[in-house]
C-alpha cells in the first residue's frame, strides 16, 4: 500500500479546539437560533419590549439544558433591573466540569424588529471563567478594525489606530492597511447626535459614512470579513454590545479599542447632569473595580475578552450585513442563518431548517 501524505491544518484545529469549543459551540447554535426564532414572529409588530422578553426567554430555557456552570458577565442588567439573564445569574445544569462566563444579547436591534428592519440579531459568547469582562451597562466609546490592520501594526510598530488620535489619523493607518485610499472606505456609526462632529471629521477626510440607526456589533465584526464592505467601526455605543464584538473579532484576529463612557458625558449634557449620574451609577461601578480614576482607561480587544477558549454565534432576526433573515413557514416551521466560531479558528454559516412535519412542510433547496 503507498501511503500518500497530506496537509493536516483543519485536522490540527480542530484538534487546538478547547473544552468549551468542543463541549459547547455546537449547542450554542442552538441557543441563539431559538432566541431568533421567536423574536421573528414579533417582527414589524411594534412592540420591542415584547420582542425583547420572548427572546430572553427561549435563550434561557435553551441555556438551562446545557450541562455547564454559567454565571453571566454581560446581560440584561441589573439583577433588580432584569428578571432574566441578569448580570450575574446563575445558568446550565450545573452538571459537568464546564464552568465558564457568558455575554449575551438575547435581541441586538430591538427597535429593528419591531419596526422591521434589518440588522437585528440574537447573539452570545461564552469564555472560561474569568474570561470576559464585567462591566456595568453604559457606554463604551469604540473603534473596531479587521486583522489587516492587526497586520500592519506588527509590521509598522509606530503606526497604531488611537483612540485619541485625530479620527484622519486612524482612517491613514487602516487605507495602509488594505491597500486602499481614503476615499474608498466605510465607516459604520450609529446615529446619534454625539456623533456628528465625528461624522464631519470622517467625510472631510475623505472616507463615506454608513449611518445605522441601531446594533452596531455585527458591523464591528463585519470588519473582520473581507467582503462584507465595513472597513471601521466607530463611536460610542453599548458596553455590552462592545464585548460581544470584542469576542468575535479575537477569534477572527481584528481589533477593538474601547473606553468606557457615562451616558452624560457621551452625549455632552451638562455638568450638573453628570454629577448627578456619577452619584447614582459610580458606588455599583466602584463594585466592579471602575472608579473615576480608572473609568477612562482604553480597553483593548484582550481586556475586554481575556478568555483563550471563547467561542461565539450571532443568529440573524432581520437581514443583515452578511446574514440572512428568520423566514417562517407556518405550523412553527423556521429557517435561520447563524454565524458561529470559536477560539481554534473554526468558523461556520449555518442555514438551519426546522421543520415539525415532514409531509405538512417538505424541504426546499
Amino acid at each position: 500500500m503507498i501511503l500518500i501524505s497530506h496537509p493536516k491544518t483543519v485536522e490540527e484545529m480542530i484538534d487546538c479546539s478547547g473544552p468549551i469549543e468542543c463541549d459547547l459551540l455546537p449547542r450554542l447554535i442552538h441557543v441563539t437560533e431559538a432566541a431568533a426564532i421567536a423574536a421573528a414572529y414579533q417582527m414589524g409588530r411594534g412592540n420591542k419590549s415584547f420582542a425583547d422578553q420572548v427572546a430572553v426567554a427561549a435563550m434561557r430555557r435553551m441555556l438551562n439544558k446545557l450541562d455547564m456552570k454559567g454565571i453571566i458577565q454581560i446581560g440584561e442588567g441589573e439583577r433588580d433591573e432584569a428578571p432574566m439573564l441578569y448580570i450575574g445569574e446563575h445558568v446550565g445544569t450545573g452538571k459537568g466540569d464546564l464552568e465558564v462566563d457568558i455575554a449575551v444579547d438575547p435581541l441586538e436591534g430591538t427597535n429593528l424588529t419591531a419596526d422591521g428592519g434589518s440588522g437585528s440579531v440574537a447573539v452570545m459568547a461564552m469564555a472560561e471563567r474569568g474570561g470576559i469582562f464585567h462591566g456595568p451597562d453604559i457606554y463604551m466609546d469604540k473603534i473596531v478594525v479587521g486583522p489587516d490592520v492587526v497586520r500592519y501594526e506588527e509590521e509598522h510598530p509606530d503606526e497604531k489606530i488611537d483612540l485619541d488620535a485625530p479620527v484622519k489619523h486612524n482612517l491613514e493607518i487602516v487605507a495602509k492597511a488594505l491597500d486602499r485610499s481614503v476615499d474608498e472606505l466605510v465607516v459604520v456609526v450609529l446615529d446619534r447626535p454625539r456623533h456628528a462632529q465625528k461624522i464631519t471629521e470622517i467625510r472631510e477626510a475623505g472616507a463615506r459614512v454608513k449611518l445605522i440607526s441601531d446594533g452596531d456589533l455585527m458591523p464591528g465584526v463585519s470588519t473582520a470579513i473581507r467582503g462584507s464592505g465595513v472597513h471601521m467601526v466607530m463611536g460610542s455605543g453599548g458596553s455590552g454590545e462592545a464585548v460581544l464584538t470584542a469576542a468575535a473579532i479575537k477569534i477572527l484576529g481584528g481589533k477593538i479599542l474601547a473606553r468606557l463612557a457615562l451616558p452624560t458625558v457621551a452625549n455632552g449634557k451638562s455638568q450638573d447632569m453628570i454629577d448627578k449620574e456619577i452619584e447614582e451609577k459610580m458606588p455599583r461601578l466602584e463594585k466592579m473595580g471602575i472608579t473615576l480614576q480608572n473609568i477612562n482607561d482604553v480597553l483593548d480587544t484582550d481586556k475586554l475578552v481575556p478568555g483563550n477558549d471563547v467561542i461565539f454565534s450571532a443568529s440573524a432576526v432581520t437581514p443583515g450585513h452578511f446574514l440572512r433573515e428568520v423566514n417562517l413557514f407556518g405550523s412553527g416551521d423556521a429557517r435561520v442563518h447563524t454565524i458561529s466560531m470559536g477560539a481554534s479558528g473554526s468558523v461556520r454559516f449555518t442555514d438551519s431548517i426546522y421543520i415539525k412535519d415532514k409531509r405538512e412542510t417538505p424541504l426546499y433547496l
